[in-house]
């Protein structure tokens, strides 16, 4: 985790966010349309906008990572917990301590805002991702989540 720095995302790492973005889009079976990713990158920079970014850079300075976050509430504690909507290291890091070095910086923002836990989720083929969460966690939670589509 020496290796890695991980900081708020900026406006000189949109370029970098881009690619990092798009590859997490793909990783996920989706086309990303140029206007979603704008809009997404605005409200990264939106410092009123719910939704947080991290980047990781490399011991030489590359862009290798990305996650997005945001506080959420929890009604039956009353307070706010984090939710880890994205996470995405470039295949040619994976297994080299990045993705630990983002989990660990994210541990430092939830002890810092008093959240008592992060949440997130995956997809079940996510195998690698899986057993990278699964030694923060011990596995996953005991709820299902369902999603109604509206038209």
């Amino acid at each position: 985790m020496d290796n890695y720095t991980v900081n708020f995302v900026v406006a000189g790492d949109e370029a970098e966010w881009r690619e990092l973005f798009s590859g997490y889009a793909e990783f996920y079976g989706t086309h990303l349309e140029a206007s979603v990713a704008q809009t997404v990158w605005g409200w990264l920079l939106d410092a009123g906008h719910p939704l947080e970014g991290l980047m990781a850079r490399d011991a030489v300075g590359k862009a290798i990572g990305i996650v997005h976050f945001r506080a959420c509430p929890r009604s039956l504690s009353g307070g706010d917990i984090g939710f880890v909507d994205d996470m995405f290291i470039d295949p040619a890091a994976r297994g080299s301590g990045a993705a630990d070095a983002m989990v660990s910086y994210l541990q430092g923002v939830a002890n810092e805002r008093g959240w008592p836990l992060l949440r997130w989720i995956t997809q079940h083929f996510n195998a690698r991702g899986r057993a990278l969460y699964d030694r923060y966690t011990g596995g996953p939670s005991d709820f299902i989540m369902y999603q109604l589509p509206i038209e």
